[in-house]
């Protein structure tokens, strides 16, 4: 684990771990806006051939919107970022940047209260994905 996410490796292939996340997100009121393949960014802009490996833009609309009302600029930290990557055919991996750390660097008191409040959401997303974890 780094000191700006949490990781967990869960025994789904590639595109199930995706779906069980984004249901999981669902269940906390967040909506994938951007998802980036980056094997195909990959192959595309400099022919290399990289593991399956997909950035997803997760969002909470209310959450946001009380972010920006805080602080306009907060708009340069969101949305909130999770990766994933294929480990092998039946394992793949799940790491979600902890917006506690990423928010920090915004000197905002009220900011830090609602990044906690999103911090709590993602972790119950991580306990639902808790029972595909590696055993």
């Amino acid at each position: 684990m780094s000191s700006y996410s949490s990781k967990l490796v869960v025994n789904l292939p590639f595109d199930g771990a995706i779906e069980q996340l984004t249901a999981a997100l669902k269940t906390e009121g967040f909506g994938i806006l951007t998802s980036i393949d980056m094997k195909a960014v990959l192959k595309e802009k400099l022919d290399v051939d990289f593991q399956r490996y997909t950035i997803l833009g997760a969002c909470n609309p209310p959450l946001a919107h009380h972010a920006l009302q805080i602080e306009q600029e907060v708009g340069l930290l969101l949305p909130c970022h999770i990766v994933v990557y294929e480990n092998d055919e039946n394992s793949t991996t799940i790491s979600i940047a902890d917006p506690l750390v990423i928010l920090n660097v915004v000197d905002n008191r009220r900011l830090m209260s609602l990044a906690t409040e999103v911090a709590a959401r993602l972790r119950r997303v991580e306990d639902v994905l808790q029972q595909f974890g590696e055993k």
